[in-house]
């Protein structure tokens, strides 16, 4: 299997994560931003990442979207499962991983790009680096309002999420898609001094879900 995806999109994160919680070997092709448009558009009609490429007889040409690559992975290879047996727990994990993709992932990059463009700009001064953030700043909108707004989202994202105090699993006692998708789209926080200070606990969860998914830790770690 092929994953296209950007090295550095917590969104791509997600689907590393479970395969390697399937242990399904794959491969990873970083795409280059903006041009990543003329590789994806002819696979998917899309111009977002990740894309998984099964690249089997049979199977489907690609998969587009985090959510979508899941629930692919889980017909493909059943065991371990990304989902509760129990309908109503399979239910709770799904709307849980909605939220935390729609939401809490997008909040997490603008409060993630505010801080690289402000006092995190010595993580990586170089030119190329403060060029990207702008560039990526004037993308999505990252306003101060917007920052604001993304910051209560957070907010309630630990309220939410506080759980994973006491349990490893967000959703009964299974672990699943709502634990890659919080450990993945929460990463990008673990090099914000004020989160790491404020929810530990939160990062020690990001921690065991990349060990138990044999995936890197993300950068401050």
């Amino acid at each position: 299997m092929l994953l296209l995806q950007f090295s550095t999109s917590h969104y791509c994160r997600k689907a590393r994560l479970a395969l390697g919680y399937k242990k399904i070997a794959y491969q990873v092709e970083n795409l280059t931003p903006g041009l990543h448009i003329l590789k994806l558009r002819p696979l998917t009609g899309l111009t977002t990442v990740p894309v998984l490429l099964p690249q089997q007889p049979g199977e489907p040409e690609a998969i587009a979207d985090s959510t979508a690559i899941f629930k692919y992975l889980d017909k493909f290879c059943p065991e371990p499962s990304l989902y509760p047996t129990e309908p109503i727990l399979k239910k709770q994990t799904e709307l849980l991983e909605d939220w935390l993709d729609e939401s809490i992932g997008t909040a997490t990059r603008f409060v993630y790009y505010d801080y690289r463009a402000g006092e995190g700009q010595s993580i990586d001064p170089s030119l190329f680096s403060r060029l990207l953030i702008n560039v990526v700043r004037r993308q999505y909108g990252i306003t101060p309002g917007a920052v604001k707004l993304a910051r209560s989202r957070l907010l309630l994202a630990m309220q939410v999420l506080s759980s994973w105090q006491e349990s490893s699993t967000l959703v009964g006692d299974t672990f699943s898609i709502a634990d890659l998708a919080a450990a993945a789209l929460l990463s990008p926080l673990a090099l914000l001094p004020e989160y790491r200070e404020a929810y530990p606990w939160i990062f020690d969860r990001i921690r065991e879900v990349h060990d138990r998914c044999n995936e890197p830790l993300p950068p401050g770690f």
